[in-house]
């Protein structure tokens, strides 16, 4: 597990990672630096095939159904309103890994 402390370092993190380091991002949306629907969108453009894949979620206290629209629009696979309920996060990471494991096959 790594927890870069904004957008950019998360980014830079995803850069110089192996193929495949990552099975789960969660992306705060409002981190300084960079954001993290810029975030997502380079890690999405990066060329290697883990970054087209990987699931990434957002978390943030942003929970209109707007908010939602636009971190899928970025390449998010989900969203996360904060505070975190666990039960609501666990159900959304199931459900992705799920689905994600579904692609593969």
């Amino acid at each position: 597990m790594t927890k870069p402390e904004n957008g950019k370092e998360a980014l830079e993190k995803v850069e110089a990672s192996r193929e495949g380091t990552y099975d789960l991002i969660f992306m705060d949306i409002r981190m300084p630096v960079m954001k993290g629907d810029e975030a997502t969108m380079k890690i999405r453009a990066l060329d290697r095939e883990d970054c087209k894949r990987v699931p990434i979620i957002a978390m943030t206290a942003n929970a209109f159904e707007e908010d939602k629209r636009k971190a899928f629009s970025v390449g998010m696979n989900g969203h996360i309103a904060k505070p975190i309920d666990a039960e609501k996060m666990e159900s959304a990471i199931v459900s992705i890994l799920e689905a994600n494991d579904k692609e593969k096959q």
